[in-house]
């Protein structure tokens, strides 16, 4: 058996936008990573009624 041939690929004006863009710019930044605020300690503020009563 001949291995099979491969699907060739669909021609689309944005990927083909994005390809030359990359060639002239190099690859996109690397996504940031937003840190998990529930892993947060929480803030120690004042409640306002202790500190009415003070």
């Amino acid at each position: 058996m001949s291995p099979r041939k491969r699907k060739r690929k669909k021609f689309t004006a944005g990927g083909e936008a994005r390809r030359r863009a990359r060639e002239l710019a190099g690859p996109p930044p690397a996504a940031r990573v937003i840190p998990d605020k529930r892993l947060k300690p929480p803030k120690h503020k004042r409640n306002l009624l202790e500190e009415n009563g003070k």
